[in-house]
């Protein structure tokens, strides 16, 4: 048990400096009144949404508790409600940072731009480093408190439950609000993004606080828990071969990620000199040395296996290549974005075929690597699933700094968006949008660092609920058996179509508004009367808190109802499925959404604005818009849900 004050102090350190970042946040001064203005309509919106969120929520938690301690055992449904609150206590401390870092860092860029590079790098760390620091504190606490893993599946449960309305309901809210301002404003009205006059411009940037600062804070916080207690029951199970301290490893591994996210994000304070791109990578190859240095002693040193520390380069390795493979088919300097980019010259309907195409494609090389690292992994260990743990644990270790790197997006577009409403200099708002490009890339590099994580995650899942219900093999040649793996292979389908139509609804009704604030009120164009941005801001904080209910209740349901029903086999089948559908159709979100995005930027560089190759840009990027930031995050948290759902009801007997 002394070995827990590793993880105990590590995880009080990164707190302990999330807490600091954000003190020195809360106390800064900002010299620009209208900018000062701007930030509290944003802050407003935002309190408005989580207080919502927080009510929806509130009413699921309680009932669903309930029915895991009748069911399970009542230490399982303590633990699940306390995976839901830390999550959401994490979110929401990081989406407090980002609201105030968003105008704080408008207003550095009227001094200078590495300052302002400064204060938005530091001001995603506080949610990197509060979302890793409170997992492995308040699970190290646990596991001293039960002295078992098991009675951890719960908090990974309700993490993966608040993931999933954090990210599905934040995902709609941005989304629609995004989709509103661009058809509108930017193709009919043929103003400049975050216009004032728009009225679904405050909706918008409070979206990415919601959506890309606190739904991703949920999601890669119910990533790093998940990871953690899987790893746990997988090393109890294990203790024969490895000695009792094994059940330490998962632990021990993520405290070494931790501590080498936070140099990581303290050396770009050192780079100053170079492009913010360029210090971000070199920040990630710091990461990178010390997590494997780290990863090195703890696999000698506690197991006395070096097939782990292979295990953990691998995920390392899957990590770093999934992020490059997203470069080239989403980032702005990747041939298939300069090809949507010529093709948009030809209309709408050319820029969106040329992206599907290369969106298809793209998840193949991920793929390949990640089956590539899993199996060889396997293989050099003499079949130990405790080595696919550690490829798995591979792909966290940078998480700290990869949230950095994410929460840096939002934070930039609402500062480049709070500059140009608040009537900054042309400079100004240039280099923030610059700096905002730079934010879309390393958004698109979280999303590749998040999916090909969960997919390695959901090969231990079920691997792991293969091993506790004693289940070999599934028999392809009985029509079950072929029944349950297509069935399992729908789901995510079904989930895109629910969130991907809930984001096209919410939408519809945001066009209506801005269309009618528009219709009748002439004066906001002429910018002799004000928006109405409180109704844009109700419309989507209404309709994303109602629609994400369904897809939820569907990815806790179904798996649950099929286990004790038709069996473990059946449910085993189910598992395969989902994680083969979610796995493929996720990437491809993802990269398809992101690389449209890209392509309409790289045409607005080129001062473009406003002809008809950008208005199909545009049109390209709205549709891409509820790929990227709605269906493909709702389905990386889908694959675990339903993994950490069929964990849950492992030890009941099936009903029949």
């Amino acid at each position: 048990m002394k070995l827990l004050i590793i993880p105990l102090v590590a995880g009080l350190t990164c707190i302990g400096a999330a807490l600091y970042l954000f003190l020195r946040l809360k106390a800064a001064h900002i010299s620009s009144p209208r900018m000062s203005q701007v930030a509290s309509y944003i802050a407003l919106g935002v309190r408005a949404y989580l207080s919502r969120q927080l009510k929806t929520i509130l009413l699921a938690t309680p009932l669903i508790a309930i029915v895991l301690g009748f069911t399970l055992d009542i230490w399982v449904a303590l633990t699940f409600v306390l995976g839901v609150f830390t999550s959401l206590i994490t979110a929401y401390m990081g989406m407090s940072s980002s609201t105030r870092a968003n105008v704080k860092t408008a207003d550095d860029a009227t001094r200078s731009m590495s300052s302002a590079f400064r204060t938005a790098v530091f001001g995603g760390s506080i949610m990197g480093f509060s979302i890793t620091g409170f997992s492995l504190v308040v699970l190290s606490l646990l596991y001293v408190l039960f002295r078992d893993p098991n009675p951890l599946v719960g908090f990974g449960f309700g993490a993966s439950l608040a993931a999933l309305f954090a990210q599905i309901g934040g995902g709609i809210y941005t989304k629609a609000a995004d989709i509103g301002a661009d058809l509108v404003g930017k193709i009919e009205a043929n103003i400049p993004e975050d216009d004032p006059r728009n009225p679904a411009v405050i909706a918008d940037l409070v979206g990415d606080n919601v959506g890309d600062c606190a739904g991703r804070g949920a999601d890669l916080f119910q990533t790093f828990s998940d990871d953690i207690v899987t790893g746990m029951v997988v090393a109890l199970t294990l203790v024969s071969r490895y000695g009792p301290l094994i059940i330490f490893f998962p632990l021990l591994l993520q405290s070494v990620g931790l501590l080498a996210s936070m140099l990581g994000v303290m050396s770009i304070r050192l780079l100053d000199r170079f492009k913010p791109e360029t210090a971000f990578y070199i920040g990630m190859g710091i990461t990178t040395v010390f997590a494997v240095a780290g990863s090195f002693l703890v696999s000698h040193f506690l197991a006395h296996d070096m097939s782990l520390f292979i295990g953990t380069t691998l995920g390392v390795a899957t990590t770093l290549v999934s992020s490059i493979i997203t470069r080239y088919y989403a980032g702005s300097s990747g041939r298939p974005v300069h090809a949507i980019a010529e093709a948009s010259k030809r209309g709408v309907a050319l820029n969106v075929i040329t992206g599907l195409s290369s969106g298809l494609q793209s998840p193949l090389a991920s793929i390949v690597m990640i089956v590539m690292a899993v199996s060889a992994a396997y293989f050099i260990s003499g079949g130990s699933l405790l080595a696919v743990v550690a490829v798995n644990i591979g792909t966290d270790l940078l998480i700290g700094y990869i949230m950095t790197a994410d929460a840096f997006g939002p934070i930039t577009d609402n500062a480049s968006g709070i500059a140009q409403m608040s009537g900054a200099g042309e400079q100004v708002v240039k280099s923030l949008s610059q700096l905002d490009s730079v934010g879309n890339t390393m958004k698109a590099t979280t999303k590749a660092y998040a999916m090909s994580s969960g997919t390695v995650t959901s090969f231990v899942l079920f691997a792991t609920y293969f091993s506790i219900v004693g289940l070999k093999t599934i028999d392809v040649q009985a029509p079950y058996g072929i029944a349950f793996l297509l069935l399992g292979t729908c789901l995510p389908y079904l989930i895109s179509s629910l969130t991907v139509g809930s984001a096209a609804k919410t939408a519809l009704l945001m066009v209506d508004e801005v269309r009618r604030q528009f219709r009748t009120m002439p004066g906001i164009l002429r910018g002799e009367s004000d928006p109405d941005y409180a109704s844009c801001i109700d419309i989507s904080t209404r309709n994303a808190l109602k629609e994400m209910l369904l897809p939820g209740f569907i990815s806790i349901v179904v798996p649950i109802l099929v286990g004790l029903f038709f069996g473990h086999w059946a449910l085993g089948a189910l598992l395969i499925g989902a994680v083969l559908g979610a796995a493929l159709l996720g990437p491809f979100f993802n990269n398809t959404g992101t690389a449209f995005d890209n392509a309409k930027k790289v045409i607005e560089d080129t001062g473009e604005k406003g002809s008809f190759q950008h208005q199909a840009a545009v049109a390209g990027d709205t549709i891409g818009d509820p790929l990227k930031d709605v269906a493909g995050p709702s389905l990386l948290i889908f694959m675990k849900l339903v993994g950490m759902a069929a964990l849950l009801i492992a030890g009941i007997k099936p009903l029949f």
